[in-house]
């Protein structure tokens, strides 16, 4: 039942870690600098909700609905996040926010029909590409915000320039959308 959910979430780690260890520059505005505290916030939560999910017994009778709560946590966590006021340096990511909020709502709507009374696997299939897809999005914004060039399975990048692409720090500017 969970194993999706933990295959999945290990990749948030993952983005978790990245985010921590790297940061997103220090240079800018205090829009720039409260976006980057905010993004900051929004990537510990999900770090701390993917260690709480994993830390669930699947055998424990309250393991479903421990499992629902993180995931309405999550939900919260992504429709803040794609609630921010995006800074012009990364203007490209603000659909990308928005996709990923939208995902995660769709993913814990059908979590929600896959686990609420009897087991659903097709809802809970359906609701594991959902969360993938939320959680491949928050890793491009991730890449973004690092000043990397996004890449990935649909990720598309369009610069204003050839071989340019958007940094905190050289006031270029550019887009990255994930079809």
């Amino acid at each position: 039942m969970f194993n999706i959910v933990k295959r999945i979430s290990t990749v948030m780690i993952l983005v978790v870690m990245m985010f921590a260890m790297a940061g997103c520059g220090s240079k800018g505005s205090k829009e720039l600098d409260n976006y980057k505290t905010s993004m900051t916030e929004f990537y510990d939560k999900l770090a701390y909700l993917n260690e709480a999910m994993n830390a669930i017994d699947p055998d424990s009778e309250t393991a479903k609905i421990q499992l629902l709560g993180y995931l309405d946590e999550m939900n919260e966590a992504y429709k803040v996040m794609a609630a921010i006021a995006i800074p012009d340096e990364f203007s490209g990511i603000s659909d990308i926010a928005v996709e990923a909020a939208g995902y995660m709502q769709m993913a814990n709507e059908t979590y929600h029909m896959a686990y609420d009374g009897e087991f659903d696997e097709d809802s809970e299939m359906l609701a594991s590409q959902y969360y993938e897809r939320a959680n491949s999005r928050a890793l491009v914004m991730l890449q973004v915000l690092h000043g990397e060039v996004p890449e990935g399975d649909g990720v598309t990048v369009t610069t204003e320039e050839p071989g340019q692409f958007a940094t905190i720090g050289d006031g270029s500017e550019g887009e990255a959308s994930e079809e």
